[in-house]
């Protein structure tokens, strides 16, 4: 077990971190690249959820978390990849990915689990570091400083997400979660997209690939 951990948790850490390459790469609007990206996973996952008909096992009610977890989702994605358009890559990835403290203090409010030493000692750090990034980002430029806004909004955003797949998948299956989130998130961003009038085709076909890659390396 811990031999196959060592194997597979380095590939997992490189596939996660080409994601902002990725969204770097495209010529395209933030929101764009979001649609597609949640587009293109959904459709990835369709043939496994069509087999599974993962979509019977969820009642009504759950179908509203499901719904809810998908909103955030597409917040997150919205957020974060906007993020990477006015700041760095290294402070929007540092920032973003604060999420856990966010979880954390989400876990104690609403789930009513007490906050432990080391998450208090981690809030403080985490607060700490982003005061210092926000800071050193401010004396470049506002819109350095409106990236790292966003990409802590994504931060929050990504733990509602989780947060709701704490409660959602104490029975489930992690399939029978992530489609129909991802699904809903996908279509969340298609209505953001048409609100803010952003155009769905028209970009180059390394765009189109990169925006593929995004979906499936990352995933």
């Amino acid at each position: 077990m811990m031999s196959r951990l060592l194997i597979f948790l380095p590939i997992a850490i490189i596939a996660v971190s080409t994601a902002s390459i990725f969204i770097k790469l495209c010529e395209a609007p933030s929101l764009i690249i979001a649609t597609y990206r949640m587009i293109f996973a959904s459709l990835l996952l369709l043939p496994f959820a069509s087999y599974q008909k993962t979509w019977r096992s969820w009642n009504r009610k759950e179908m509203g978390w499901l719904m809810l977890s998908g909103f955030f989702l597409s917040l997150h994605f919205a957020s974060w990849i906007t993020s990477l358009k006015f700041t760095s890559v290294a402070s929007s990835v540092v920032l973003v990915t604060t999420h856990p403290i966010f979880v954390g203090l989400g876990a104690w409010i609403f789930l009513k689990e007490p906050l432990g030493f080391n998450l208090i000692l981690g809030i403080l750090f985490s607060v700490l570091g982003s005061g210092l990034i926000s800071y050193g980002d401010m004396t470049l430029s506002k819109e350095a400083l409106l990236g790292d806004g966003l990409a802590l909004i994504g931060a929050m955003t990504a733990s509602g997400y989780f947060l709701v797949g704490r409660k959602m998948r104490r029975n489930q299956d992690l399939l029978s979660y992530i489609f129909p989130v991802y699904s809903t998130a996908g279509l969340a961003l298609v209505l953001f997209s048409l609100l803010f009038q952003k155009p769905f085709f028209g970009y180059s076909t390394t765009t189109y690939l990169f925006m593929f890659l995004l979906a499936l390396v990352p995933q």
